[in-house]
Order: structure tokens, then sequence, then C-alpha cells
């Protein structure tokens, strides 16, 4: 249920009456039509099906059940019911999809499923062969990988030894594949470079707003190749979320690139937080650890920005339904583009705006204001000159960038060892009380800008969680007046 596990016994009763198959313990769908898969697979490997009474029951009762990882229980259970295999399975787990000819399907969720098995002290599990490389994730477990029922069977019965897979190691110092957008080859917006700087490395949300075909949308997906690489524990956190939602490939068992989610603007609310009846994890978890991308960000609905406001602060989602809620991790770093009008040209001085100040005011107001202030860095994207565009010397590339935003996020490291905090975003009213203590001109430079901007109190904190990560990029144990001042100026001068 989310990305928490819970133990189902499978237990199969065989008794004398008409012909029929049973399974109960609240199961959805997919479970009740593992008696076609299971009947199938059992006839299809060489065993007999019993023309009696079967009855399956999935413990607890009240957990509802879902999926067909269940399948490879039920047929192992038959066989050992109607005494067609004998085999002491009291220490074993079983996790799979059957298909009509025995062989073993990829099954979702099967890192997070080995995990609390593992937890609960079974250390024997038996996984499909293609999912065998996810499981042994988890270490400390004996993964016992198969191809076929007929091929389990074989070692339950001792005729074929223990196919024992060897645990995946974790090589995050690996080199990983080049970013799709380099920075370098970006021409000119290198105001904009440093605001994305800045946001990296203190994983800061950061609006961008301009005309059309000024390089939004680009210098957005080149973010990812400045982010510092995932550690061992987030990498593992992006697999368990990404195997839950049957999104993880085959062939990658272990996700090492910061997620990128790009949804189009027509998503629904349950589409980004996540939802349905049986609770799945929506864009903001599946940008866990990573980049929540929103492109024409004036053009998604008003009450989808809005469900955002509390996961951007409290960084889990919770989602409630009538048989429980359900707790999915959110910690993202949220982009957003936009243009300034509906065509796109207001205040661009090389193309005039053909919008009336009415609709351009409205266009500007979609953005509520609680939204704006959650927003640490806003920055104007202009039009780019033909002689920036002409220029064929290249710009610093992200790798460059991404070594420094690596070395002040291990400031932060340091900073904030022992604490749940990581980073300088995710500062409390303390710590930002005992790590960002002003000077006397820095003092005066925010008390100025306070009156003059008239900043909340939730902005005057983001201002010095910012101040904070600017002077991390230098080293410098203190904040300073331009530290202060380049934190200041990513504010929006007017209301967006």
């Amino acid at each position: 249920m989310g990305l928490d596990g819970y133990m189902v016994q499978v237990e199969v009763d065989i008794s004398p009456g008409l012909p029929r198959f049973y399974v109960v313990g609240l199961p959805d769908e997919a479970v009740q039509e593992a008696r076609e898969r299971v009947r199938g697979a059992i006839r299809n490997s060489g065993f007999s099906f019993p023309m009696k009474r079967i009855a399956a029951n999935l413990a607890p009762a009240d957990l509802k059940k879902e999926g067909p990882a269940y399948d490879l229980s039920i047929a192992v259970g038959i066989l050992l019911a109607t005494e067609q295999l004998a085999a002491d399975i009291s220490k074993t787990v079983f996790l799979g999809e059957l298909s009509m000819d025995g062989a073993l399907r990829h099954t979702s969720g099967i890192l997070p499923m080995v995990a609390v098995a593992h937890q609960q002290g079974y250390n024997d599990i038996v996984v499909p062969s293609i999912d065998a490389r996810e499981a042994s994730l988890v270490e400390g477990t004996r993964i016992l990988p198969f191809d076929s029922l007929a091929a389990l069977a074989a070692f339950l019965r001792g005729e074929s030894p223990a196919p024992l897979y060897q645990p995946l190691s974790i090589d995050l110092a690996a080199p990983q594949m080049a970013p799709a957008n380099d920075m370098a080859d970006i021409k000119g917006q290198e105001h904009v470079k440093r605001a994305l700087e800045v946001a990296a490395a203190g994983n800061h949300n950061l609006v961008m707003c301009g005309p059309p075909g000024s390089g939004k949308t680009l210098l957005a997906r080149a973010l990812p190749g400045i982010l510092p690489s995932l550690t061992s524990d987030e990498a593992l956190d992006v697999t368990k979320i990404y195997s839950v939602a049957g999104l993880l490939p085959s062939d990658t068992p272990l996700i090492r690139q910061r997620p990128f989610r790009s949804p189009h603007h027509t998503i629904s609310n349950a589409g980004l937080v996540g939802g349905g009846h049986w609770p799945r994890p929506g864009e903001i978890s599946l940008s866990h650890h990573g980049v929540l991308f929103l492109d024409e960000l004036p053009e998604f609905g008003h009450s989808v920005l809005e469900v955002l406001r509390q996961p951007l602060e409290d960084k889990v989602v919770t989602i409630s339904r009538a048989n429980g809620s359900v707790t999915f991790p959110a910690n993202f770093m949220m982009v957003g583009a936009q243009n300034p009008c509906p065509c796109g040209y207001f205040g661009d001085p090389y193309h005039p705006c053909t919008c009336p100040p009415g609709l351009v005011t409205r266009y500007q107001r979609r953005i509520s204001g609680p939204f704006i202030d959650r927003v640490d860095i806003f920055v104007e994207v202009p039009h780019i000159e033909y002689e920036k565009l002409a220029d064929n010397r290249q710009g610093e590339k992200s790798e460059k960038v991404r070594a420094r935003v690596e070395a002040a996020r291990e400031l932060q490291r340091q900073r904030f060892a022992g604490k749940k905090t990581k980073c300088n975003s995710e500062m409390s009213p303390a710590d930002v009380r005992d790590y960002c203590q002003l000077g006397d001109s820095a003092q005066s430079l925010l008390k100025t800008a306070m009156k003059q901007l008239y900043l909340s109190a939730r902005a005057f904190h983001r201002i010095l969680k910012l101040s904070r990560t600017i002077a991390d990029l230098e080293g410098s144990q203190s904040i300073k007046a331009n530290h202060l001042a380049e934190a200041v100026q990513y504010r929006p001068r007017t209301q967006v």
C-alpha cells in the first residue's frame, strides 16, 4: 500500500465437492483472474489440476489485495495441498505473475516487497528471473530466480540446485550518461544559468519568465546535468517509487539518474499528486529527489497548482481514501516556465504585445500569491541577440558547474549532519536562526527590502535560505551583503 509493504499469507484448502475455485481475502479483479492463470500454468507445467472445491485465502482478510504478484504463491499452495509437491516453505516468500504456459513474468513492486519480507525475517525470496537484479538490491536476502513454475517445482523436489543470484552492487560512482543538454551549448542567458546553479546548490524552487523562443525549456532540461549524483539511499528511494508505479525498466534495476518529469498542463489533480481507487504515485512523487518541470505554468488549472502548495512545504503527499491513507514522498525541485502574457511578448523591447491590459493582468493572476510565496527564485529570460547566437565560443560546461554544486551540497551535509534536514531549502526556522546570521550591513539591506517589497514572513525566511546557499557556493562561512543582495533580486519585482 503506497510504498509500505505488508506480509500476505496464502492458505489453500481443497475439499470434495463441485469443481469450483474461490479466492477470498478482499482481492481485486487482477487477483480474481489469477484463477485462470494458475489453472493454465499448473496444467501446462506437467501437473494435474484438481477437479474439486478449491479455496485460496489471502490473509489478513481485512487488507485489500491487488495485482498479479500472488499467482505463484497460489499455484505452489495448490501443488502442496494436492501432494504433487512436498517441501518446507515456512521461511520462503513467493512473488511473481504466471503466464498460461507456466512462465514467470515481470512483476511491479518487487523491490519494496522483497524489502518488507526481509524485515519480517524471510530470507529466501523466489522471484521471476527478470526481476532478480532488482530484488538483489536488498542486502542480506537469498534471491532464488526462476523462469517457470516447472523449474521451481524441480528445485522444491530436490531435482535441481538452488539458482542463487549474486547481489547487485550499487556503484553510483560509475560513469553516468552525459546530459542530453549541456550548459555549454546554450548561448547567452548567463544570469539564468547562475540562477539555475544557485537553485541546484540548495534545492530551491525556480520560475523562469520570458518571451517564446528565449530558451526557458532548454535551460530547464539542462538542469539535471548540474545536479549532484544520487546517494545510495536516494537511489533506492527513487527505485522503489518507480517499481511500485510499474515504470522501472527491466534492464534498469537501479535508477542512478535524478528524475526529470515534465507533465502536460492538461494533467489532473490525481495525475499530479497521485491517487486512484488504488492510490498510485503521481508526478510529484515520480520527481522525488529530482526535478518537476511545469512548462507553460499559467496554463495549468488553478486547482492543480494549488494542490502543490502542501507538498512544496512538507516534502510528502498524503492521499486519503475510504479504506485508509497512503503517504508518498515528494521531495522535489519545482521549476516553472511561463510567458508574461498570452501572446508572450509583454515587456519585450523587440516585439510589440498584442494583448489588452486586462487580459495581461488576468493571465498573470492565474498563479496565486500563496503559490508564488513558495518559490525561491524568479528570473527573467530575455530575448537573445544575434551576436550571442552567432558566437561559436562555448560556455562553461555542466560538469564544471556540477562540481561547484556538489561542493556546496557537501558543506550542507556537514552542517546538517545528524538532522533530517539535507539541504538549505529544507531548513526549519530554528535552523535559519542558527545558520543564517547577518552582519549590520546585510541586516540593513534586508530591512529595506522587506519594507519596499512587502515581503511575507515565509519570503523573509526563503531569502535567508537562498543567501545561505549563495554563500555556500563561494565557500563563505558568513552571509555577506552581496550574498543577500543577490537573493533579494531573485524575488519577483511585480505581482505575477
